[in-house]
């Protein structure tokens, strides 16, 4: 994957910069450089379509039930924060209840 994306079209909100808007992103070396209503493609950028998406920072969710250690069965970190990774999330908080409570 190259360091240089630029999303289109994606409704971006990013509510501690007071944005939600449909717009382009352009992220250059791991770093958010502009958000514009167009942006043109920039030379060895890799572009993804967001029409119809959203574009936000990672969610936290601050209740989830990683169950490890003791009930392995039902879910483990790795496992959990597979899932979380997949739908957004950056930031997960574990609940205690595992055996013994961590």
């Amino acid at each position: 994957m190259t360091a240089n994306v630029l999303i289109k079209g994606g409704r971006i909100i990013d509510p501690s910069q007071s944005i939600d808007e449909i717009s382009d992103l352009l992220v250059i070396d791991g770093i958010i450089t502009e958000i514009k209503t167009s942006i043109d493609r920039p030379r060895n950028s890799e572009v993804f379509d967001a029409e119809g998406k959203i574009v936000c920072p990672g969610f936290i969710d601050l209740h989830c039930h990683l169950r490890e250690p003791g009930e392995e069965h039902k879910e483990t970190i790795e496992t959990g924060t597979a899932a979380a990774a997949a739908g957004g999330f950056t930031t997960v908080c574990a609940m205690p209840n595992t055996f013994p409570a961590m």
